[in-house]
């Protein structure tokens, strides 16, 4: 590596990006990180991750299936007394972790375990927010999903009042929680209009024909808003579908409170099992 892309880095950053070292397993600060934006190589900013493509492996450090084309370059590597291989930042050769295969994690069955000190987030700032519910969240996923404009969607839990809930606490009713999904999205490609239509939609298939004391707690439809912009469009939005269908559940507006994601077998659900 050239000393210009060494130079304004901490020792543990050289530690890690020039001498190929290992962090400690769930110490990173990306580990359970999950907003939308980009992660760049820590030593010369070269871009090298898609948010999008992060999950949850598990393992304790910073996971992706995929990166961004011509980023990386593949060393191997018997430093472990076993075969393993090195990913490095193409640009400058800075050590990254390295990348596995074969582990059916995700539909790319592809993980990247990449060193927090060695990549740096950068948010895009062009994309905005939402977090809906209603139903299960696989469902609400699978049909926002289809839809151009979408950067990423996590499934999760909102609005409930203890921190961390399992999918198992969640279903027990008592954590309060919703089964929510995140959305960030690009407002010039697709509108927050579409998405409350989209939503409407999945609304009307979802609880046309269900007895409404049968729905759990954790299914019952709620849209929480991040801005005065976002909850006015709502109230519209709301205003517009009671004139059009009595039979509509009451929709709860509450501003956007911790958001817990899911655990990853929960994430892109439908996919994963080929449904």
């Amino acid at each position: 590596m050239k000393e210009k892309h060494l130079k304004n880095l901490s020792e543990e950053e050289r530690y890690i990006i020039k001498d190929k070292g290992t962090e400690r397993p769930f110490s990173g600060r990306y580990n359970n990180f999950f907003d939308a934006g980009v992660f760049i190589c820590k030593a010369c900013k070269s871009p090298l991750y898609e948010s999008n493509t992060k999950f949850d492996s598990g393992c304790g450090w910073p996971s992706f299936d995929d990166q961004i084309p011509g980023s990386i370059r593949c060393y191997e590597d018997l430093s472990a007394g076993r075969v393993r291989t090195e990913i490095c930042c193409s640009k400058c050769d800075g050590h990254l972790g390295h990348v596995f295969f074969g582990e059916n994690l995700t539909v790319k069955n592809t993980r990247h375990c990449v060193n927090s000190l060695s990549i740096q987030f950068k948010a895009y700032k062009n994309l905005e927010k939402t977090t809906l519910g209603g139903g299960n969240f696989w469902h609400l996923e699978k049909v926002l999903r289809e839809f151009k404009g979408i950067y990423s969607l996590n499934v999760g839990y909102m609005g409930g009042n203890i921190e961390n809930p399992t999918y198992e606490q969640v279903q027990t009713g008592t954590t309060n929680h919703f089964e929510v999904v995140q959305i960030y999205f690009d407002s010039s490609i697709i509108s927050y209009k579409s998405i409350l239509s989209c939503f409407w939609d999945h609304y009307k298939h979802t609880y046309l024909n269900n007895n409404i004391k049968q729905i759990r707690d954790q299914h019952r439809p709620i849209i929480f808003f991040n801005n005065k912009e976002q909850k006015k469009e709502i109230e519209d939005s709301i205003l517009n579908q009671v004139k059009k269908h009595t039979y509509l559940v009451q929709t709860q507006v509450k501003a956007e409170t911790d958001f817990f994601r899911a655990e990853e077998s929960h994430q892109d659900y439908f996919n994963k099992k080929n449904i």
